[in-house]
C-alpha cells in the first residue's frame, strides 16, 4: 500500500508538471504572437513609451477605443506643442485576474521656467484581444474629454509703448482693420471694387477699382488686402463696408501714434518691442470647453514689459521727412547725435522706400564721399592722397566709424565695405597713381548711415557707438582708436567752408559726388547728418535738401 501510495503521489506530480508546462507554453504562445498583451504592467509601460516617442497610433492601439484615443492624443500634442514631454508609470495595482489600476506621472516643458507636472489615473482590462487601457481622455490629461480640449497659450500683460528721445509717445499697439477682398464670396468683382473704392476714397484715394482688380488678377482665387485702416478711420466708415466679397480682418499692430512719422527705424523698433514682450511673456495651460471657455491648469501671468526708449527725436524726424520728399529720385537722410551716438532720425522718400531700407543697408559707390578719409590717411601715413592704399584707407575709415561692424539690437545696418574686405580686389599704388583720380581706391561703398557716422566721428573727435534704443548694449567687431587730434582738427578745418551751403555759420560740412549720386554730410552743434540723393537731376540736389532740413528744424516743435 505504501508503494501504491507513492505511485499515486508521483502520478499527481507528473500531472501537475505537465499542466505547468502546458500553461507556460500557452502563455509563451500569446507573447510570441504579439497581438495579445498578457500583463497589465507591460501594456501600461508600452503605452507610456509610445507617448514619449509621440507615436500616436501605437499609443491609441493599446486602448479599448483606438479611434477616439487617436483623436484625443493628437489634440493633446498639437494643443500643447511642448519643448519636451515625459510620461512615467508611477504604479500598477492588480484588481483581480482581469483588471488593474494604474497611475502616470506627466511632465511637460514649454521653455525655461515653464513646466507643468501632474498625475493621471486609469484602468487596464484583459479583453479578448489582450490587456488594453480602458479609454478615457483623462488618462492622458485630467479633466480632458466631454468636449474639452487642452491648449498651451502665451499670456501678455498690457503692451508697452515706444517713446521718443524726449519721452513723448512714438508708437503704441493699435487695432488695424484690413479691408480684404475675398473672391470666394464676390459674385461681381467689378461691382464690389467700384463700390469699395468709393467708400475708402476719403482715406485712400489711390486705391481704385482698377488697382484692386489688378491685385485680384495677380493672385487668382486668393484674398487680397485693399487697404489697412486705423480704428478711428474704420469706425467712421464701418457701416459702408457691407459689400459682397468685402471682409474686415482686425489685427493688433505696433504703429506710429503720429501718422506723419514714417521711417526705416520703425520696423527695427518693432523688433525690439517684440523682443521686450517675448522676454516678459507669461504662459498658461487651459482646458477649453465646447463653448470656448478656458479653465487654467498651470502657468503664470507675464508682467508688463518696460517701455522702449527710442533715440529717435520726433521733431528731427519730421524735419527729415519734409526735406527728403523734395527730391524726385531716391533720397535718404540719417541724423546722429555725436555726443552719445543716438540715431535721431532716418527718412526716405517713396522712390527710396521702393528699394528697401537704403538709409541703413543701401551700399552706394563712395566716389568723392571718402576724400576726407583719404586725406586723413595720407597725413597719418605720410603719402600723397593719391597713393593711399586700400588697406590704409580702410584702417583710417575704421577710426572714423566706417566698416567697424556695429551690432545694434534690432537694426540691420552697414556703414561701408572696402576693397580690403573683398579678397583679390586690391589695387596697386602704381595703378592708383596712373589713374590720376582720388575717388576710386578699390571701389569702396558706403551707406547714408555710414556717412552720418563719419560726420559724427569728426564732430566728436572719435567714433561714437551708435544706438537706436537707450539702455540697450551695442557691440562692435572692431575697437578702433581715435584719429590723432591734429589730424581730426585738419578735417574740421577743411569742412568749415560748409561745403557751399551759406547762412549757417556753425555748420561744418562737405559735399561729394559719385557718378550721378550726390552726398552732403556734416554737423551743427550736437547734430551730425548725411544726405544722399541718388541719380540726382542736379549737382546741388543734396545741398538743397540739407538747406530744407535746417529750415524745418528751425520751426517750433509740433508745427
Amino acid at each position: 500500500m505504501g508503494t501504491g501510495s507513492q505511485i499515486s503521489r508521483r502520478g499527481k506530480y507528473v500531472i501537475a508538471s505537465i499542466a505547468a508546462v502546458v500553461m507556460t507554453v500557452a502563455l509563451a504562445s500569446c507573447v510570441v504572437g504579439g497581438d495579445k498583451k498578457t500583463d497589465a504592467a507591460s501594456v501600461v509601460e508600452d503605452f507610456v513609451n509610445a507617448l514619449n516617442n509621440r507615436d500616436i497610433d501605437a499609443a491609441a492601439d493599446l486602448t479599448s477605443y483606438p479611434n477616439a484615443a487617436r483623436a484625443s492624443i493628437a489634440q493633446m500634442f498639437d494643443g500643447l506643442d511642448a519643448k519636451s514631454t515625459d510620461f512615467d508609470v508611477a504604479q500598477v495595482m492588480d484588481l483581480g485576474n482581469d483588471s488593474a489600476f494604474f497611475t502616470l506621472d506627466a511632465a511637460w516643458n514649454f521653455g525655461e521656467g515653464k513646466d507643468w507636472t501632474y498625475q493621471s489615473q486609469g484602468e487596464v482590462r484583459d479583453l479578448s484581444v489582450g490587456w488594453r487601457l480602458s479609454w478615457d481622455p483623462a488618462v492622458i490629461v485630467p479633466g480632458l474629454g466631454n468636449g474639452r480640449t487642452v491648449s498651451y497659450t502665451r499670456t501678455d500683460a498690457a503692451p508697452p509703448k515706444v517713446v521718443d528721445a524726449g519721452g513723448t509717445l512714438l508708437m503704441n499697439e493699435q487695432t488695424i482693420n484690413a479691408i480684404t477682398l475675398d473672391p470666394a464670396t464676390m459674385p461681381d468683382p467689378v461691382d464690389t471694387t467700384t463700390r469699395l473704392a468709393k467708400v475708402i476714397e476719403p482715406v485712400a484715394p489711390l486705391v481704385t477699382s482698377e488697382s484692386m482688380l489688378a491685385d485680384l488678377a495677380a493672385n487668382p482665387g486668393k484674398p487680397v488686402t485693399a487697404v489697412l485702416l486705423r480704428d478711428p478711420d474704420y469706425a467712421y466708415l464701418e457701416s459702408d463696408f457691407a459689400i459682397p466679397g468685402v471682409v474686415v480682418v482686425k489685427t493688433p499692430k505696433l504703429i506710429a501714434s503720429d501718422r506723419r512719422i514714417g521711417s526705416p527705424l520703425l520696423d527695427p523698433l518693432r523688433t525690439v518691442w517684440q523682443a521686450n514682450r517675448d522676454a516678459t511673456a507669461g504662459w498658461a495651460v487651459n482646458l477649453v470647453d465646447s463653448g470656448g471657455v478656458p479653465t487654467k491648469q498651470a502657468g503664470v501671468q507675464g508682467p508688463p514689459g518696460p517701455d522702449v526708449a527710442a533715440t529717435l527725436d520726433s521733431h528731427t524726424q519730421l524735419a527729415a521727412i519734409e526735406a527728403v520728399v523734395s527730391a524726385g529720385t531716391p533720397a535718404a537722410i540719417v541724423a546722429i547725435r555725436p555726443s552719445d551716438g543716438a540715431i535721431l532720425a532716418a527718412a526716405q522718400n517713396n522712390q527710396a522706400i521702393e528699394q528697401g531700407p537704403i538709409a541703413f543697408t543701401g551700399l552706394r559707390p563712395a566716389g568723392g564721399a571718402l576724400d576726407l578719409v583719404r586725406f586723413a590717411a595720407s597725413i597719418q601715413n605720410g603719402v600723397d592722397p593719391r597713393a593711399v592704399s586700400p588697406e590704409q584707407l580702410a584702417s583710417t575709415a575704421q577710426q572714423l566709424g566706417l566698416g567697424n561692424g556695429f551690432n545694434i539690437p534690432g537694426l540691420d545696418q552697414q556703414t561701408a565695405v572696402f576693397a580690403s574686405d573683398r579678397p583679390g580686389s586690391n589695387q596697386s599704388v602704381s595703378n592708383i597713381l596712373a589713374s590720376n583720380k582720388t575717388v576710386n581706391t578699390g571701389d569702396p561703398q558706403v551707406t547714408p548711415f555710414g556717412m552720418a557716422m563719419l560726420a559724427a566721428s569728426i564732430a566728436r573727435g572719435s567714433a561714437p557707438t551708435p544706438m537706436m534704443v537707450f539702455g540697450q548694449p551695442v557691440t562692435t567687431d572692431v575697437a578702433a582708436s581715435a584719429l590723432p587730434a591734429d589730424v581730426n582738427n585738419r578735417l574740421r578745418d577743411s569742412m568749415r567752408g560748409a561745403g557751399g551751403l551759406v547762412g549757417y555759420p556753425d555748420l561744418m560740412a562737405a559735399g561729394a559726388a559719385s557718378g550721378d549720386d550726390r552726398w552732403f554730410f556734416g554737423s551743427r552743434g550736437d547734430l551730425a547728418f548725411a544726405v544722399l540723393v541718388a541719380d540726382a537731376d542736379g549737382g546741388d540736389r543734396a545741398v538743397q535738401m540739407t538747406d530744407k532740413l535746417f529750415q524745418e528744424l528751425a520751426k517750433p516743435a509740433g508745427k
